[in-house]
């Protein structure tokens, strides 16, 4: 059918190009933070891309959802502008039969996106937390670059090494600050190696000297030495708590904690609000010829943010055992559903304020 093809047409142009838009600006965002985090020490530099990729992956169906909502308001926007839409509405096409080829056109991004949501986006996560974690762990003289201070992983010790060798295996000019069972020492040497004795990893340091002090006393102890060795390596490891974000969907389900609950309305309220905004779409974009499309635009933005923020803020709410799981649910996205289709039924009709104060008004009888 002409009328059905023709939109799905210009829906999937408008799309394409709205999307390269969208994904060009998160990437550039997301690596941004990326390279920020990994000047920080929270991710391995060699990882960045990783990152990256996981983090795109997780925002993925944000982008979708949003590319598809302005790639409708821009397609209808245009088709009032061009005075395609008062051709439709004249050869007897109301504004609710376009919900038929929106909705059709729309469908295979709708469901990919409850797939990413529900499925994809605590993968990601779960990919994230498990680089930056094992970027954590990671021994002692790993965490060491040359010519910079780095903090050792339970925070008792300060390396600094001026020039290393390949593997990190060698370091000329060493440096170390630790602080143990009330005790400072500042370890300086020319030069130091790592050591593997008894499946333990030792550094052995050549000539150099060692001051010690305990905390609270003035008392210095300065000793020279030959060849020193200290154990390396031990971090502490805590016992890892996997963020709700991510923990799979059917594990949410399984543990309904007030967390988890939290979690789970974001996702199924992401899904379910790509579904309200093609409604939403086709209700609020009308014709203004003295703004053209900036105005449906602006107002298309404007609606998606307060959106978005108030599926986040109900995140917070459940977590926080302020309002109910399956209620908050019902009213958000049910209720924008309602009040979408309220919105277009008015205007498919041509109900006006106006019209209705008139019919309800009594008309004062005329006799002749």
């Amino acid at each position: 059918m002409l009328f059905h093809s023709s939109i799905r047409n210009e829906l999937a142009r408008s799309f394409g190009a709205t999307l390269v838009v969208l994904v060009t600006i998160v990437m550039t965002i997301m690596l941004i933070r990326t390279l920020g985090q990994a000047s920080q020490g929270s991710v391995n530099p060699a990882e960045i891309s990783l990152v990256m990729g996981y983090t795109i992956l997780g925002h993925l169906p944000t982008v979708l959802t949003m590319s598809l909502f302005i790639a409708s308001v821009g397609t209808l926007s245009r088709t009032y502008l061009d005075s395609e839409m008062v051709i439709w509405l004249v050869s007897g096409k109301g504004l609710r039969a376009f919900l038929t080829p929106m909705l059709r056109f729309a469908w295979p991004m709708l469901l990919t996106v409850g797939v990413l949501v529900l499925l994809v986006w605590p993968w990601s996560n779960q990919q994230i937390s498990e680089l930056k974690e094992r970027f954590e762990r990671r021994g002692d003289l790993e965490r060491v670059s040359p010519g910079q201070f780095q903090e050792s992983a339970n925070g008792l010790r300060v390396f600094f090494v001026d020039k290393d060798s390949v593997e990190n295996k060698q370091g000329k000019n060493v440096f170390i600050s630790s602080t143990d069972h009330g005790k400072q020492a500042m370890t300086s040497s020319k030069a130091g190696h790592i050591e593997t004795i008894d499946e333990d990893r030792f550094l052995i340091l050549d000539v150099g000297q060692r001051v010690e002090q305990t905390v609270g006393e003035a008392e210095i102890k300065i000793s020279e030495f030959k060849v020193y060795g200290t154990r390396i390596g031990q971090d502490v490891k805590a016992a890892s708590v996997i963020p709700a974000k991510a923990t799979s969907t059917l594990q949410l389900i399984k543990s309904p904690t007030p967390n988890n609950l939290g979690e789970l309305s974001w996702r199924l309220g992401m899904a379910m609000a790509a579904w309200n905004f093609v409604v939403i779409a086709l209700a609020i974009t009308s014709a203004n010829h003295r703004v053209g499309r900036s105005g449906n635009l602006a107002l298309a933005l404007f609606i998606f943010v307060v959106y978005y923020n108030f599926i986040n803020l109900g995140q917070s709410w459940i977590s926080l055992g302020k309002v109910q799981f399956a209620p908050f649910l019902l009213a958000l996205h049910g209720g924008v559903l309602c009040a979408a289709l309220l919105w277009l039924t008015v205007r498919h009709n041509n109900w006006s304020w106006r019209q209705w104060l008139r019919t309800s008004t009594p008309q004062p009888e005329v006799r002749p």
